[in-house]
């Protein structure tokens, strides 16, 4: 059934995307990740720490009650303070990612057409997990971005790399780490 490639396919995308951004935070020092661009920026830590919140927003009860959980401070995850660690933000992270995974894992066809809710909107769950891959894509896009200024000639590729595409094209398998065949550079 269709309805079922999709709910694989969006698992599988999930875990594409959050690997993209966790093969990125992997190389990154510690000055790195919390470094910004820009004064009012945000850093790779912030960035982190602000998908780990609406990650556990978003999908925590996520088929019984508004994705905006009122025990959320949204505002607060633009800030950081002593306790956001490298360590304490990729814990989060991870906590984050499961109970995405956890929500979704048991979805079946009859699933996608139920209404949930997300700041009072009615959306069906297809809707919703679209909204978030488009969200979490954004987000993750940031995260390669900044990771791959910040290391600069240092900066390991996340796939193909440039001027590497024929060879690519004729052993593939031999190129692709990790599951991924993104375009992330």
């Amino acid at each position: 059934m269709i309805s079922e490639n999709i709910l694989e396919l969006s698992l599988r995308e999930f875990r594409r995307t959050k690997q993209l951004a966790d093969r990125a935070i992997d190389q990154l020092t510690d000055e790195e990740i919390f470094r910004l661009m820009e004064t009012d920026g945000n850093s790779v830590a912030i960035i982190v720490k602000h998908v780990a919140g609406n990650l556990r927003s978003r999908w925590r009860d996520f088929l019984t009650t508004d994705g905006e959980k009122p025990d959320r401070d949204r505002d607060s995850e633009f800030l950081l303070d002593a306790a956001d660690t490298r360590d304490a933000l990729l814990q989060r992270w991870e906590e984050g990612w499961e109970i995405l995974f956890a929500a979704l894992s048991p979805l079946s066809e009859s699933d996608l057409t139920r209404e949930v809710r997300i700041r009072g909107e009615g959306l069906s769950v297809l809707q919703a997990i679209q909204r978030q891959m488009t969200h979490y894509a954004y987000h993750v896009g940031q995260i390669v971005l900044l990771a791959r200024t910040w290391r600069g000639s240092a900066w390991e590729t996340l796939s193909v790399a440039k001027g590497q595409s024929q060879a690519f094209n004729r052993a593939p398998e031999s190129y692709l780490t990790g599951g991924t065949d993104s375009e992330a550079r």
